[in-house]
């Protein structure tokens, strides 16, 4: 009994020694112990020039947790969105985006916020704007579209004076380009698979959504074509009314539908 108890203690001894030398060396690991807020923001910022996102975010969370009442930690929130963003993890960076926006409403670079957030979902958004292959285009999901669209809104309304307007103001042209030409290619898929109430809808919801696009012309012959197959005699000979009042020269109420070689053209 007595040779056994100290070996019980030397043991005991040993493994004390060695968890106190590996919480030693952990802390030797972290070579930003000790460094200001300045410096762990310069140094996070360092990493995002040479493209190290993830090295970058690691920095600005240490910089947050270690000083989150300083100036440098709501600046941290923004830099972590940006870094998801170019490391191409979307939903991160819309949830770092809304955070930052519902902490800081006033600061000075919530206009980036919601331009960021509209580049977040506009690169979205590219899929759904790629080439159109010849799977049901009900089923494809406008979503990021719109969503982009509604955050360069909102900095445009909010922030007409910001240097990001102009820019947004581009890109929601373009969306809403897209956004048109997606409504006449799915009510011209409708109409090629004989669903002309469907068809003519979704003209309808073209021109009463996106009035000011050149994809209207279309719509309006898609919807005369549409309730001719319908046997509305009436409501086609007042949308080509319409048409050719807005389009003298229009022969879209005569076009071929093919959804399967059309590409988008939203511009």
């Amino acid at each position: 009994m007595t040779k056994i108890l100290p070996r019980i203690l030397i043991s005991a001894l040993l493994v004390s020694l060695m968890a106190g030398c590996s919480s030693l060396n952990n802390e030797k690991a972290d070579d930003t112990l000790g460094w200001s807020a300045e410096k762990l923001f310069s140094e996070a910022k360092s990493e995002q020039a040479s493209r190290s996102y993830e090295a970058s975010n690691k920095l600005f969370e240490k910089l947050e947790a270690r000083y989150p009442y300083g100036r440098f930690a709501s600046q941290a929130q923004l830099e972590m969105a940006y870094n998801y963003y170019k490391d191409q993890e979307p939903a991160l960076a819309l949830a770092a985006i809304d955070r930052f926006v519902k902490q800081n409403p006033s600061h000075p670079s919530v206009d980036y916020a919601y331009y960021l957030k509209g580049l977040v979902t506009f690169n979205e958004s590219q899929g759904f704007m790629s080439s159109i292959s010849k799977q049901d285009m009900s089923e494809r999901d406008p979503k990021a579209a719109k969503e982009s669209f509604n955050s360069f809104r909102d900095l445009t309304q909010r922030f007409p004076d910001s240097k990001y307007t102009k820019d947004a103001t581009i890109r929601m042209g373009y969306l809403i380009g897209a956004l048109a030409m997606y409504e006449l290619h799915v009510g011209r898929y409708y109409f090629q698979r004989g669903a002309y109430l469907a068809a003519a809808n979704r003209g309808r919801a073209l021109i009463d959504n996106y009035a000011n696009t050149k994809q209207v012309e279309g719509a309006l012959g898609l919807m005369i074509q549409s309730y001719d197959r319908l046997g509305l005699t009436d409501l086609s000979a007042d949308t080509k009314r319409v048409l050719l009042k807005n389009y003298p020269e229009s022969t879209a109420d005569k076009d071929v539908f093919n959804t399967d070689a059309y590409w988008w053209a939203p511009i």
